[in-house]
């Protein structure tokens, strides 16, 4: 799996950085940016889903979807996606118990990638969609970092 992480030399000049990783544990608390502009190249029959909170219309996080999954989130009302890891349907918060119910499904202009209306479901453990938690042990949505444009550095913004 490529990553590439920039490091800033210059306010005019950045260094690409090609990193060799499969770990994924410390990607996720990391303060260097680390992309994955290759995940697209096998992801064949999938789109993107950009699943956003129905009431505080938060951005949650950035999943995909083939034809099977999405079928199956409409039949459901289910937030119910693709695993591009496992190459499974996936229901959000199956193992977790922190479910979501699908409330509408927006399409855009072009028609490859979906919008997803959420709400945690009634019976969730939690409201939170990330497998990661903050310090107070409260789930989060999968952006908490926000990236320095200077630096390229991540600040983590629910620490």
């Amino acid at each position: 799996m490529k990553f590439v992480s920039h490091r800033v030399f210059s306010e005019t000049h950045f260094e690409l950085i090609v990193v060799m990783s499969d770990n994924f544990t410390s990607i996720e608390e990391t303060t260097v940016l680390k992309l994955d502009f290759s995940k697209l190249n096998d992801l064949e029959g999938c789109i993107p889903v950009v699943v956003q909170h129905a009431d505080t219309r938060d951005v949650l996080l950035i999943a995909y979807t083939n034809e099977k999954a999405m079928l199956e989130a409409f039949r459901t009302k289910k937030l119910i996606l693709w695993s591009t890891s496992r190459n499974e349907l996936w229901e959000k918060g199956a193992t977790s118990g922190c479910r979501f119910d699908l409330l509408g499904a927006y399409v855009n202009c072009e028609q490859n990638s979906l919008l997803y209306m959420v709400r945690a479901a009634e019976d969730a453990i939690h409201p939170g969609i990330c497998h990661t938690s903050n310090l107070k042990g409260e789930a989060r949505n999968c952006y908490y970092r926000k990236i320095d444009f200077s630096s390229l550095e991540l600040e983590n913004v629910d620490p």
